[in-house]
């Protein structure tokens, strides 16, 4: 596809009922779900367990082929928690699964696939408990790159990024790019750049989603009902 071929109304529609799905579906999982969320394909975002806490302006997208789950699941009564904090995103195939305690700051991207546990789910001997667990860390503003793994008893700094496909077995300090498996600094970032955070790009969030509005508005304005059928029907080469 190469272009959205739904009439304006059409798209707004499907807006509404994802925010009715989440609200209807979704939200009652939630220990706590911050306003101003979006949720992209909703049904295709799984929450399990509590408690599981995601902040406010929070942006997470499913995909058939990769579903978002966020799960809690221990084997003892006191622990196992994922708390999230505002302005994060939230990538198709992303997983976090917590035994013990999982605590994620503001700010934070975490892009498709990436994996966060603080367990390892079966023991060496003994392979039908739990296993290891140990409480994992994320700070303010990370980024955690395409298929990267998180394991237990981890912190990641302020500000750091992890590379795509990275397997984080030790704590990583604030203002750096860790890469390879095991994961290793390989980078410092520049002091004096200064850093945009999500926060900021939404500040005005309002008025950023009026603004998008109106750009779908003019992109959408020559989308008819008839022309969206014929597509759904009989495709052609350009569509």
């Amino acid at each position: 596809m190469r272009k959205d071929h739904r009439p304006y109304f059409i798209k707004k529609a499907y807006l509404n009922f994802e925010k009715l799905y989440v609200r209807h579906f979704l939200r009652p999982h939630f220990e706590y779900l911050g306003e101003n969320y979006t949720f992209v394909r909703p049904w295709h975002v799984k929450v399990f367990g509590s408690p599981i806490e995601l902040g406010v302006f929070s942006n997470v997208i499913g995909a058939v082929e990769a579903k978002v789950r966020l799960s809690v699941w221990s084997d003892d009564k006191e622990k196992g928690g994922i708390q999230i904090g505002k302005y994060c995103l939230i990538c198709p195939g992303v997983r976090i699964s917590s035994a013990y305690e999982i605590t994620i700051g503001d700010n934070c991207m975490f892009a498709n696939c990436a994996f966060i546990t603080d367990a390892d789910w079966h023991g060496i001997y003994d392979r039908v408990s739990i296993g290891r667990k140990e409480p994992i860390a994320i700070a303010n503003n990370v980024w955690v790159g395409d298929s990267a793994i998180i394991c237990k008893g981890v912190s990641i700094g302020e500000n750091s990024i992890i590379g795509a496909g990275a397997v984080v077995t030790r704590s990583v300090p604030p203002n750096v790019i860790a890469a390879g498996n095991p994961a290793r600094i390989v980078r410092q970032l520049d002091p004096t750049e200064q850093i945009k955070t999500r926060d900021q790009w939404l500040a005005d969030f309002f008025r950023l989603s009026k603004g998008i509005d109106q750009m779908e508005r003019g992109l959408y304005r020559d989308n008819t009902v008839l022309n969206y059928l014929r597509y759904l029907i009989m495709p052609k080469k350009g569509d």
